[in-house]
């Protein structure tokens, strides 16, 4: 379907490549005190975040910002009671934020199907309430592409909360599904920006500025919340819209997800093995469960509440979803080890650079990928306030006010109980989380590794006089085998280059290629610091094929060198040596020059004599 304001799929564009890096935060209060002052001070938070998103040609345009905050009970009982719909008390209803055809006739259609729907899943409306807005607070290209705001109310009657959130969920799916398969037209406004007992997002294609400008109701004082979870957007060469703005249902997310082809397509080939007693026969209802023409948020978030639905904690989901490195970390417990291996077999980690914050409405916290390349600080003041985003100083404190600040640490987990009103320590999640089943007994008595596989009936013997045929039939080249043959022969290791190739790609060129000549990595479309195999484990190997490349990041683990710092140095100088130019004259002054990926530094010339700090006794 197609969405307001966003070309089709055209020439080399696809929708589906679609990123985002953007600035993202929450506010919280520890205790779970709801609060007008916490949706304020998420509203600054999110407006010191303007510099993260960005703009367009029209400056009155962003890329997106939005705030998810609990649901304001109080608040929404008397807007609702002014429109004539009678709330029921506090988590005995939903609340949906649609996105609708701003035109009546379509709007209409669309919420006839939504109610038929509702009394299919045996569900009762409680009523429609028209959300306030100030359209001409917003630039003229966002007005263009518009929707029609509206909420709707549900009764949870006599389901329990899960049991409810669930039911709406499956709900939702099936509208989104029976909209877009509809011939309503002005279909591609319709979106389901959140539908729970337990939160309400508001979003758009707004600056950070613009959001209590244009949505009203986040100046009214009624409007509570212990926690209000921001972002501010900014669309990586991609195309703004209503729907893509943040936060999601569950998560909002700076970075990008550069693994998200192969887990979109892994969630898609396990649907037919799916079962769960708790969805029942409510499951074939749910598929697809991540939706292809979205963004990688989107899909990290479709998945997220796929599995928190099905019955897993907050955390146990993140931590399936972006684990820390396990694989060849020889200090990790063994039975933390035996979840992460025990889960890699039914899901890929969700790699980044990705900086993940997440709430289910009672808690709230965040998670930075394996690789740990985008930052997210934290503090906690005094009074039990919690401010973590993008960078330090969203919202100003008094040192004196300030209890306790860090940042978050690549594969860590940072989390917020305001039920059990106390953060949560990473140790303490997951020691709980690996401690619920015996994951690690599970892996060491059904698990196969492949040296134990049977050894092959035939081994098929090489035949050396016909190799060089069998190498030109093959598409081998001269460059291959001395460049990337040879040293893997002669160290074991795939060679490393640099400056990427000038051959012309496959589909251009007219020698006869190879089929696996056509396709290439995704890569991160945004600049990111080089990852040095050469040092501590910063990514992890692929679990599901022990010798490979995870998306062009090498995951090798180098045996700790014991030699002295002399020795080191003195190494590293005739490593030096080779490598760069030769020696300029006696007049030129040494310079540094960075070494190859970001192990450090190298003078270029001769070399250079031993440091005092670094000479033995």
């Amino acid at each position: 379907m197609n969405i307001p304001g966003f070309p089709r799929q055209q020439g080399l564009y696809d929708p589906r490549h679609e990123k985002d890096s953007c600035g993202i935060g929450f506010v919280v209060n520890i205790k779970g005190k709801k609060s007008h002052d916490i949706v304020r001070k998420g509203l600054q938070v999110l407006e010191n975040l303007t510099h993260r998103g960005a703009q367009g040609a029209d400056s009155c345009t962003g890329d997106g910002a939005g705030i998810l905050l609990q649901v304001p009970h109080t608040f929404l009982k008397r807007v609702a009671g002014d429109v004539g719909v009678s709330l029921p008390d506090v988590g005995e209803y939903g609340v949906g934020q649609l996105f609708l055809p701003p035109t009546a006739d379509p709007r209409r259609l669309c919420e006839k199907l939504f109610t038929e729907i509702l009394v299919e899943e045996g569900l009762r409306l409680l009523g429609w309430r028209d959300v306030p807005v100030k359209s001409d607070r917003i630039g003229a290209q966002a007005r263009t592409t518009e929707p029609f705001m509206r909420q709707i109310f549900i009764a949870r009657d006599a389901l329990n909360e899960a049991q409810f959130e669930r039911k709406l969920y499956v709900t939702r799916k099936r509208v989104e599904k029976a909209v877009a398969e509809s011939a309503i037209q002005g279909r591609e406004h319709f979106y389901v920006s959140s539908l729970s007992a337990h939160t309400i997002v508001y979003k758009g294609l707004l600056l950070p500025h613009q959001m209590a400008a244009y949505y009203q109701d986040l100046t009214d004082e009624r409007m509570v919340s212990a926690l209000a979870l921001v972002h501010s957007r900014f669309s990586t060469n991609t195309f703004p819209t209503w729907p893509r703005a943040h936060p999601y249902r569950y998560v909002c997310h700076n970075g990008e997800i550069n693994t998200l082809k192969g887990n979109v397509n892994w969630m898609k080939a396990r649907q037919g093995r799916l079962h769960s007693e708790l969805f029942g026969k409510d499951m074939e209802k749910l598929f697809p469960i991540v939706s292809e023409d979205q963004s990688d948020s989107a899909c990290l978030d479709n998945t997220l509440e796929f599995l928190l639905l099905g019955g897993r904690s907050l955390a146990h989901a993140m931590m399936m979803l972006i684990p820390e490195p396990w694989v060849a970390n020889a200090q990790m417990d063994l039975d933390r080890r035996g979840f992460y291996q025990y889960h890699a077999a039914m899901m890929e980690p969700w790699d980044g650079p990705a900086a993940v914050c997440f709430t289910d409405g009672k808690m709230i916290g965040a998670t930075l990928d394996r690789n740990g390349l985008r930052p997210c600080r934290y503090q906690v003041t005094t009074d039990g306030l919690v401010v973590l985003a993008s960078e330090a100083g969203v919202l100003p404190a008094d040192a004196k006010e300030i209890r306790m600040k860090g940042r978050l640490q690549p594969g860590r987990m940072f989390l917020v109980d305001t039920v059990q009103g106390r953060i949560i320590d990473d140790e303490e999640i997951k020691a709980d989380i690996v401690g619920r089943k015996p994951y690690r007994s599970w892996v060491t008595q059904y698990g196969v590794s492949l040296d134990e596989l049977p050894e092959p009936l035939n081994v098929p013997q090489p035949d050396h006089p016909t190799i060089r045929q069998r190498q030109q039939a093959f598409g081998y080249t001269v460059e291959e085998l001395k460049m990337v043959i040879t040293p893997m022969i002669m160290t074991g290791e795939e060679a490393l280059s640099s400056m990427g190739t000038d051959t012309p790609l496959a589909v251009l060129s007219d020698r006869p290629q190879l089929l696996f000549k056509y396709f290439k990595q995704l890569f991160a479309q945004v600049t990111n610091p080089p990852i040095d195999p050469r040092t501590a484990c910063h990514v992890a190997r692929d679990q599901h094929r022990p010798e490979a490349e995870l998306d062009g990041r090498i995951a090798r683990i180098m045996p700790p060198y014991q030699g002295t710092a002399a020795d080191s140095y003195e190494r590293r100088s005739a490593k030096n040596q080779r490598h760069f130019r030769p020696a300029l004259q006696e007049q030129d002054p040494p310079y540094v020059v960075p070494r190859r990926r970001r192990a450090g530094w190298a003078w270029r010339g001769g070399r250079r004599p031993l440091p005092a700090s670094l000479a033995g006794d």
